[in-house]
């Protein structure tokens, strides 16, 4: 499923500047389909995971954004084990 930006932001339950800072720290990389951003559900677990860190744990954007960093790298590194199995 696609979600549009109103759509997205009402979901994951944040205002238009929140998530225009995500998307400029590249935390999100929405998809582009006819000139608009289109999020998926994925799109959604990790902005979830960004609230998460940020307001249960008290992480500051920049441990966000090294954990987020982190977490893709283990996600790299997983897919590369599976491909070459």
């Amino acid at each position: 499923m696609m979600l549009k930006r109103m759509e997205f932001i009402a979901r994951v339950n944040i205002d238009e500047e929140t998530l225009e800072i995500w998307l400029s720290e590249q935390w999100l990389l929405p998809l582009h389909e006819a000139e608009q951003e289109a999020f998926t559900e994925a799109d959604i677990a990790r902005a979830l995971l960004i609230l998460e860190l940020e307001h249960n744990f008290g992480v500051n954007q920049p441990g966000v954004g090294v954990a987020l960093h982190l977490l893709d790298q283990l996600h790299s590194a997983r897919a590369s084990l599976k491909r070459s199995k």
